[in-house]
């Protein structure tokens, strides 16, 4: 399997490319950032086929190069977003305050994707032969969802979006974020999952759930029994 992160645009944002048989197959796209050449660049360096692309929410570091990905592709591509930031994806510019300027002047494609498609918490999305389930984790956004990927043989693998990051989580002072719905999200849906689960995240470097549970100060805070 090639599991291949890619930190793009001004804030880093980790595009994550998952090909299960490795290069010359199919693949799918955890986020697009505003940088597309480079994620296409990458997509054919490999001599892969791009099936779907999965966005764990509608801020414009993670779905600002969606259009343009999209119809770089020859035929079109299935895009999954939760629908609390459904608006997002289909106004990019608008919601995006003063980076809406940036993607056009850019020469982006803002148009939203040809086939685009909502998740519920839980639903099981398919691409290049394997199977995500979405998570939905508000509190970042308020359609923030994370994707996990049950692999034979190896533990899971989350893709944590702007929820969970190594050694901190996602922040929640822009609209539609919560710090009191993020930790809800967090105490239910993450701290549940196993030890051993890699954790991708949106920003920064990997890390297991294991890991965060013992070091995060905010999961740390989370199974103190007062926490709430």
């Amino acid at each position: 399997m090639l599991i291949e992160g890619l930190p793009l645009w001004l804030a880093e944002t980790n595009a994550w490319i998952v090909a299960p048989s490795g290069a010359g197959g199919e693949c799918v796209l955890v986020d697009a950032p505003p940088d597309p050449t480079a994620l296409l660049d990458r997509i054919k360096h490999h001599e892969l086929r791009l099936v779907a692309l999965l966005s764990t929410h509608g801020h414009v570091d993670h779905i600002g190069g969606v259009g343009t990905v999209v119809r770089a592709q020859p035929e079109p591509i299935p895009v999954h977003i939760h629908d609390g930031d459904r608006h997002m994806i289909l106004d990019p510019v608008g919601t995006s305050g003063g980076f809406g300027q940036y993607l056009e002047q850019a020469g982006l494609d803002v148009r939203p994707p040809e086939l685009l498609y909502g998740l519920d918490d839980g639903q099981k999305v398919s691409g290049a032969g394997m199977t995500f389930t979405a998570i939905h984790t508000p509190g970042h956004t308020q359609g923030s969802v994370c994707f996990k990927l049950e692999v034979e043989g190896e533990a899971p693998i989350l893709f944590s979006g702007d929820h969970l990051f190594a050694g901190s989580i996602g922040r929640t002072d822009m609209p539609g974020g919560s710090f009191e719905q993020l930790m809800e999200s967090m105490a239910e849906k993450i701290l549940p999952m196993d030890d051993e689960t890699h954790v991708l995240p949106g920003h920064g470097p990997t890390t297991t759930v294991g890991r965060e549970r013992r070091t995060n100060p905010f999961l740390v805070e989370l199974q103190q029994p007062d926490w709430r």
